[in-house]
């Protein structure tokens, strides 16, 4: 803690005298939202880069991979049902209780910190695995840092992390370590907020002075922590500590945070902070990405993760589609995801010609290992982008998204699961070309009344190629339409992309 604290002191210290001139105009981010509106800028890597891989990995990971379905939320569950619990979701925790204490022992012999020796990593190769990911399309990854088990994935000052425990590894030097080496950019997400509410069944079977207090947030009341000033300083700490230790491309905080009326303001100064600090060190030029959930606050001070939704319309700021291909965020053996290849990539197409980008997670086991079915996912979109990244990396939105019968409803918690039909139709443009992407294999000649003569696209058409043939394509446009003669053999990908040039 004292080396938080003098972390911070110098930090404080130093903030008044940053020279920060990327321009005239370029000025220090004032830690309050107004400020971080009008000079938040995501940066062209990760406007360009477009896709990501975010992996869930912790302690849950190496619990019975045959246990029942947790939600990703294992240890909560485990202590018992929580008031306010109904329906499915209490009957989830229920099963899994009954479930724990018969395979382990009720949470007063076995509790949550009995499974962390089991977190062994013994086969984990972080090289390989970013290796794969760049292979399979990944410009940057994101390690979850801290899940709402209060458990830190690194060298932390919080007693209960994967260096001093579990593993014995700094997982998050090595993570950034290997995607530096393979020329990927590197982030960290961080879900500690939540971690008071969340251990609060397992409160009952705490003892003072033991190791096991400080896990589960002892001194900070689970109902009311978001009022506490010690909690949200600690948060704030902790928050600091990994930002400034790692040096992130990317930080993403898993809402909430320290709000102005509650939280002494400590959320936006640890964003503005993070910020200022990226643009001390670049001459004032922004080249890191801050993220997070909230729905409510302007946008333009940074940038939306859309966890598990979609967006129904273009977005004027850059922003995230968050999925999930294990199905249930940390690996369990019975979890698959509902969402079909050829949806998967449907989607990415859907959200990236919309101005955004697209974060694909995976759970990882316990030992390290990424499981069959998942990478098998990531080698079908790998395998897709290979022939079509002219079409995604270094694009941009044109003036519409797209064309086609297939409804996107913009929220959160709600992605397409649907088919997408060959009438689909999405856009991205680059250096003067324009993409079309038809987001399912055309079995008539394709038409698209969005390029007719006379409407969004002015100029006149000089060549149309498809991505990944050398057939020569034959078109026709009129008042109406442009009419694309179907190719007579098609990539074998569920989605095909055109490249549209003009004279």
């Amino acid at each position: 803690m004292i080396r938080i604290q003098l972390a911070l002191l110098a930090w404080a210290i130093l903030l008044p005298t940053l020279g920060i001139a990327q321009d005239s105009g370029s000025k220090l981010i004032q830690p309050n939202w107004d400020s971080m509106a009008e000079q938040y800028r995501a940066p062209e890597w990760f406007r360009d880069g477009k896709i990501g891989v975010w992996t869930h990995w912790g302690v849950p990971s190496a619990i019975d991979e045959n246990r029942p379905n947790d939600g990703s939320h294992y240890g909560r569950r485990m202590y018992g049902v929580n008031a306010g619990e109904s329906g499915k979701q209490r009957e989830m925790t229920q099963t899994l209780t009954d479930w724990h204490a018969e395979h382990y022992g009720p949470p007063e012999q076995f509790g949550y910190e009995d499974h962390v020796p089991n977190f062994k990593a013994e086969n984990w190769d972080p090289d390989a695995l970013v290796t794969f990911f760049k292979d399979c399309g990944a410009r940057f990854i994101m390690p979850v840092a801290t899940h709402h088990d209060n458990f830190d994935m690194y060298d932390s000052s919080h007693p209960w992390n994967s260096v001093d425990m579990g593993p014995q590894r700094d997982t998050v030097a090595e993570w950034k370590a290997a995607a530096h080496k393979h020329g990927l950019k590197f982030g960290v997400s961080t879900h500690l907020y939540w971690s008071p509410r969340f251990f609060n069944n397992a409160r009952q079977y705490q003892n003072p002075g033991t190791p096991e207090w400080s896990l589960f947030n002892m001194d900070y009341d689970p109902k009311r922590y978001a009022m506490q000033d010690s909690w949200n300083q600690h948060w704030y700490d902790r928050c600091w500590e990994l930002i400034d230790k790692y040096d992130p491309d990317m930080f993403n905080n898993d809402s909430p945070y320290p709000d102005e009326r509650r939280g002494q303001a400590l959320g936006v100064k640890l964003f503005s902070s993070y910020l200022n600090r990226d643009r001390e060190q670049n001459g004032g030029k922004q080249t890191t990405v801050l993220s997070f959930k909230n729905s409510g606050m302007n946008k333009a001070a940074f940038t939306y993760n859309l966890e598990r939704g979609m967006s129904g319309e273009m977005q004027e700021h850059p922003w995230i589609w968050a999925t999930d291909v294990s199905g249930g965020w940390f690996y369990r053996k019975g979890s698959i995801t509902r969402m079909s290849i050829p949806v998967l990539i449907g989607n990415a197409v859907d959200a990236i010609s919309k101005n955004g980008a697209v974060m694909m997670n995976v759970a990882l086991r316990g030992d390290g290992t990424l499981p069959e079915d998942q990478a098998a996912y990531l080698t079908a979109f790998g395998d897709w982008i290979k022939i079509n990244g002219d079409g995604i990396y270094g694009t941009r939105p044109w003036k519409t998204f797209g064309e086609g019968p297939t409804e996107i409803v913009t929220r959160r918690t709600g992605e397409n699961l649907k088919p997408y039909s060959e009438h689909d139709v999405r856009f991205t443009t680059k250096d003067g070309k324009l993409y079309a992407f038809i987001l399912a294999p055309p079995t008539a000649n394709i038409v698209i009344e969005t390029l007719a003569t006379g409407g969004l696209l002015k100029e006149e058409i000089a060549t149309i190629e498809l991505m990944g043939s050398r057939e020569e394509i034959k078109w026709d446009r009129d008042d109406s339409r442009l009419t694309i003669q179907r190719p007579q053999t098609l990539p074998k990908q569920p989605i095909i992309g055109f490249r549209i040039s003009m004279k």
